[in-house]
């Protein structure tokens, strides 16, 4: 099978790293160090032709100029492996991969000086070189690691080079490789793998390494605008994740701010080369997956996240601080417990209420408007002071609406106790624990007015 030149770029950061890039020129070089991983096809098929040359001698030229462009960059450093060129096929050896220049300052040179010996002669082990690509890099914390893959064709071995980038971004050590395909559309076999880039000529191959060099090097900038609900940045103090897209590691944690000038502040730890998810920790979230960055630029990030406020409050003083739950209208999901009195901020919208009193209040349909603060009045509480001949059994009944509903039952081995109830009509129904008799049971009611205190005997 004709087989094509692609480059299978992967830009990885080791677990923990900050990922941004400060770089303000490529000459300059990023501000992290950068160690970009060759691993180069050297199987028997390099040597038939495509277009101008074989494919060896096109891949050798192609490396080489990346070579030339990264060799002025400071603080980058570059290391080659090869696979498929120590063994003759056939037979097949699946074991074929090699380091053949490790990571060194100022070795461009060495490298180029063995892709010129470099003989093709054996198979394909795609995915066994990724896995040793995993121990070419030596330890380093705040190393940007790249990995830079060059071959004609797909896995000859039986591996899966999707899986082994999988487990490389998992045990984040990979970021979401490039993809490069030449010859004709290889994006079925490789987008698991990464993101893939169509050079089905030598001049698109060689824009797309250019793309690829300016992610790796280019300085870039973002901001997040927190939209309002007249597509205004204004909304800001609230926490931001943002998650890698394909392994869903936290890669940042920040709370939004807007500079003096009140626009949105400039992120510079956001690295171009990962797809981003982010989640607005309003409440409810906000979240915006597959956020894709563009080297060498301004990146703006937008959300809908226009707020209101939210306070629940009694008509007089309260004795109790009630929680109030609070969820979206119509779902059984808590959003957040809201404490009497308290002011926080929502999205824009309407939700359901549940203070939890005695009984509990159920609120239906409340209204969020943006930049306003809705207020719900809920009745007074009275108090109730319960006291009782001996321990029992004792249970505060509602009459709602002619309807009996319990809403406490209280403690059998305490014989005064103290409830706050909302306003309503109320029965105690009790028994003492030494009574074996139903007949001994005892109906008292009583009514609760808001802000009273009654006292509930038991004889």
């Amino acid at each position: 099978m004709l087989k094509r030149i692609l480059i299978i770029l992967f830009l990885i950061a080791a677990s923990g790293v900050n990922p941004g890039i400060g770089a303000k020129n490529h000459a300059a070089g990023p501000e992290q160090p950068t160690r970009i991983l060759v691993i180069f096809d050297a199987s028997q098929s390099m040597y038939a032709r495509w277009q101008t040359d074989t494919r060896i001698n096109i891949a050798r030229n192609i490396l080489n100029e990346l070579l030339d462009s990264l060799q002025s960059i400071d603080n980058v450093q570059v290391a080659l492996r090869v696979f498929g060129h120590q063994k003759r096929y056939p037979p097949q050896d699946c074991d074929d991969t090699k380091l053949e220049v490790p990571f060194r300052e100022n070795n461009i040179s060495r490298i180029r000086n063995r892709l010129r010996t470099i003989t093709p002669r054996g198979t394909t082990p795609i995915a066994a070189s990724l896995e040793e690509a995993a121990n070419d890099f030596p330890p380093c914390e705040d190393c940007r690691n790249i990995v830079v893959l060059i071959t004609d064709g797909i896995e000859e071995c039986g591996g899966d080079p999707c899986e082994a980038s999988r487990r490389l971004q998992q045990k984040g050590i990979v970021l979401r490789p490039f993809v490069i395909g030449i010859g004709r559309d290889f994006r079925e076999e490789f987008e698991c793998v990464g993101h893939y880039f169509d050079g089905s000529s030598e001049s698109e191959f060689e824009a797309s390494l250019n793309i690829i060099i300016s992610q790796i090097i280019s300085s870039t900038t973002s901001q997040v605008n927190l939209l309002d609900v007249y597509g205004n940045p204004s909304e800001s103090n609230v926490p931001i994740t943002f998650y890698d897209h394909h392994t869903g590691k936290i890669k940042q944690n920040f709370v939004h701010t807007l500079n003096h000038r009140g626009l949105p502040d400039t992120l510079y730890f956001l690295d171009p080369v990962v797809t981003y998810d982010m989640v607005v920790h309003s409440t409810p979230q906000v979240r915006v997956n597959g956020i894709e960055l563009v080297s060498g630029t301004h990146n703006i990030i937008a959300a809908d996240a226009g707020r209101g406020t939210l306070r629940i409050k009694t008509d007089g003083p309260s004795p109790v601080n009630h929680q109030i739950i609070v969820r979206e209208k119509g779902s059984m999901e808590t959003l957040r417990v809201q404490s009497l009195n308290q002011s926080l901020k929502y999205l824009t919208g309407n939700y359901d209420l549940e203070v939890l009193s005695i009984p509990k209040i159920h609120i239906k349909d409340v209204e969020v408007k943006h930049n306003h603060e809705t207020v719900v009045e809920i009745s007074q509480p009275g108090i109730a002071v319960i006291r009782l001949p001996g321990t029992g059994y004792a249970t505060i009944l509602h009459n709602k609406d002619g309807e009996l509903i319990p809403v406490h039952t209280l403690q059998e081995n305490i014989i005064n106790q103290t409830l706050y109830l909302q306003p309503g009509n109320y029965r105690l129904v009790y028994r003492s624990r030494v009574s074996s008799n139903t007949a001994f049971s005892v109906d008292r009611p009583f009514v609760i007015k808001p802000g009273a205190s009654i006292t509930v005997s038991v004889n």
